[in-house]
């Protein structure tokens, strides 16, 4: 019996559609790749920051314009407005704070910024050894923040202390370090400039690894001295890294906390007897811990953080009038 094959024309056409699904798919992922993937890739990030730094930060700010305090029962949380600020703008012992604050950061960030330029500018030479220079400068820095803070505090002991030996041995008395003001301020910035030194250093080495050698070679064919390198061509191309690291040390300075607290020998947040080296972090901590006034310390908190921005502001501005007239 013969078969009779219908002619092509009346035949249901056959598509295979497999084909077109894979390259649909593929186009799909492309452009994922393309223009969504970057997005997941940085999205722990943001998770993270939200859960640690933002929330923190807004429920700090909640509980700023809030009465709360351990010792007044049914104060949780109860809106008092900008009161708490107003009663910043008051507070003596605050500004004592923030002037402790201020003047051990200039006097430990002027000091370390200029020996980290310095020894990055040593470092960038080519001498023996110097993998193991550069290893060495960051060992204060993984150093524990506390045994920094006790062994400092013995070394500017004022009977027992190697810091005073060495002063009586040319002739001169014996300070009490703990105890006076300036005293204090001086100590604690011997500490903090002795802790960061080689980690700016490293920081400005790694900067002076983008400038050529052609220009030291030039310098070294013109007969200048290592000062004059220093002056003309180091510090000039470390400007940007400059600017940067005065930020970083900045807030550094402002969030110091560990390094006072571990100097005085009671290891009070009052900063000695006079709170003659009480930060702002310690202030935080006496309010919040000691006195369970947890809204005043929030205030103070939120403090800090508005001159953190103004810190940075002023030297976001001070940066751009550098770049512009230079």
């Amino acid at each position: 019996m013969a078969v009779i094959t219908p002619p092509s024309s009346i035949l249901p056409e056959r598509r295979d559609t497999a084909p077109a699904k894979v390259e649909r798919w593929s186009h799909l992922r492309g452009k994922f790749d393309v223009s969504g993937a970057p997005y997941l890739y940085i999205a722990p990030f943001f998770v993270v920051f939200a859960a640690f730094g933002l929330f923190p930060l807004l429920y700090t700010g909640w509980m700023a314009v809030t009465q709360w305090n351990r010792d007044i029962p049914g104060s949780d949380h109860t809106f008092v407005g900008l009161g708490n600020f107003v009663r910043l703008i008051h507070d003596d012992y605050f500004w004592n704070a923030l002037r402790n604050t201020a003047a051990i950061g200039v006097l430990s960030t002027v000091p370390q910024l200029l020996l980290a330029m310095w020894i990055a500018h040593l470092l960038h030479r080519r001498m023996r050894g110097r993998t193991l220079l550069r290893m060495g400068v960051l060992l204060p820095n993984i150093t524990s923040v506390a045994a920094v803070g006790v062994i400092f505090a013995q070394l500017f002991g004022r009977d027992l202390g190697v810091i005073n030996w060495m002063l009586s041995l040319v002739g001169l008395g014996k300070v009490d370090w703990q105890s006076g003001t300036w005293q204090s301020w001086l100590a604690l910035a011997v500490i903090l400039t002795w802790r960061w030194t080689g980690y700016n250093a490293l920081i400005y080495l790694a900067a002076l690894q983008a400038v050529s050698d052609d220009l030291y070679e030039a310098a070294d064919l013109d007969g200048a001295g290592q000062f004059q390198k220093f002056r003309t061509i180091t510090v000039p191309a470390l400007r940007p890294t400059i600017i940067f690291s005065v930020i970083m040390s900045t807030i550094g300075t402002i969030q110091l906390f560990t390094e006072p607290l571990m100097f005085n020998p009671g290891m009070s947040p009052t900063g000695g007897d006079s709170r003659q080296f009480q930060t702002l972090a310690m202030y935080v901590y006496e309010q919040f811990w000691t006195h369970g006034k947890y809204s005043y310390a929030a205030t103070v908190s939120w403090a800090m953080f508005m001159i953190i921005v103004l810190a940075v502001g002023a030297n976001y501005l001070l940066s751009r009038r550098i770049r512009s007239s230079s």
